[in-house]
């Protein structure tokens, strides 16, 4: 799920994209259901490079791509694509010296460092102690989305941000009542896209099966056979799989990072897809050398035959 600085209702749904760029930004895309009494605001904490400024990150409108979490499921055949949600106008006004987007739906701003908190308006943002008993958040920038009150889906979140980390980051620490729980419950689908992976993994399987060779679950086709390229702005990579992992129930509440080697962009050479076909390539070459041969059994018997006539005949 994620941060919330007011109390939600419920969230549930969460489904998270990233990929690196290949250089040395991360690719990242949002969504969830929510319910919240109040207006509220969302807070994604990144591990941008610093020092970071209002260039580290930019936001990505996916206003018309609602079906983008959607499409991505459906490059996993046979699964239900869940779905998701968040956003709402609010006064410019109190955000002061930190620059406000319009990003489809959202009004978002970018927070650089811990101490910009201070430029927010007090509905959006969380008591220093919160953040003080998450050291690890110290060096980091946050993206923050303001959220109508409701029970909403809203379309997905995006953008792309300097990342100082060399592996892939998810977002999902909860706060959902102004308190840092051990434990949470998680209902989350992570999805992936990197090279590395697809230079490993083996055939296509089933929506809910997960590739030896990752722990992943793999996609059936590259992205370009299931999603809009041209909606996802620059977030998917046609030529490669998508890879995802199902992470529900209670779970220790922290973020996730996901490490993989190789070319983040060009997958090498990989045959593991066609070891499934394997046996059957066997049997067939069994079944074509049987008749092959029955063939050439058959053409002999029948010149000896003729051989024999001509022996007669004379």
């Amino acid at each position: 799920m994620c941060i919330f600085t007011q109390p939600v209702i419920s969230v549930s749904n969460t489904q998270i994209f990233a990929r690196p760029s290949g250089t040395g930004t991360q690719f990242l895309a949002y969504q969830m259901n929510y319910e919240s009494s109040n207006q509220n605001a969302m807070i994604l904490p990144l591990p941008v490079k610093q020092p970071s400024d209002g260039e580290s990150l930019r936001f990505i409108n996916l206003k018309d791509y609602d079906a983008f979490f959607d499409d991505l499921a459906d490059g996993f055949p046979f699964s239900s694509p869940p779905s998701i949600g968040c956003s709402a106008p609010f006064d410019p006004a109190s955000r002061h010296d930190l620059e406000v987007f319009e990003v489809g739906n959202y009004i978002a701003s970018f927070v650089p460092t811990l101490p910009d908190f201070d430029l927010l308006d007090s509905r959006f943002k969380l008591p220093n102690e919160i953040w003080e008993s998450i050291p690890e958040y110290q060096n980091f920038g946050f993206a923050v989305f303001q959220l109508a009150a409701g029970s909403l889906k809203p379309h997905p979140m995006a953008f792309e941000f300097q990342s100082v980390a060399s592996d892939l980051f998810f977002p999902t620490i909860h706060i959902h009542d102004g308190k840092i729980h051990e434990s949470e419950k998680f209902d989350h689908i992570l999805y992936v896209q990197h090279a590395g992976l697809d230079s490993k993994v083996f055939g296509y399987e089933n929506s809910n099966v997960e590739d030896k060779s990752t722990g992943l679950i793999r996609s059936k086709y590259v992205a370009s056979r299931f999603c809009d390229i041209d909606k996802s702005a620059g977030l998917i990579d046609g030529n490669l799989l998508l890879h995802r992992k199902i992470i529900r129930g209670d779970l220790p509440n922290s973020d996730i990072r996901f490490t993989f080697s190789g070319d983040p962009l060009k997958p090498s050479l990989n045959l593991r897809p066609w070891l499934s076909h394997t046996p059957w390539l066997i049997v067939l070459a069994a079944i074509g050398w049987f008749f092959n041969r029955r063939s050439k059994i058959k053409n002999l018997r029948g010149s000896k035959t003729g051989q024999s006539d001509n022996e007669i005949v004379t």
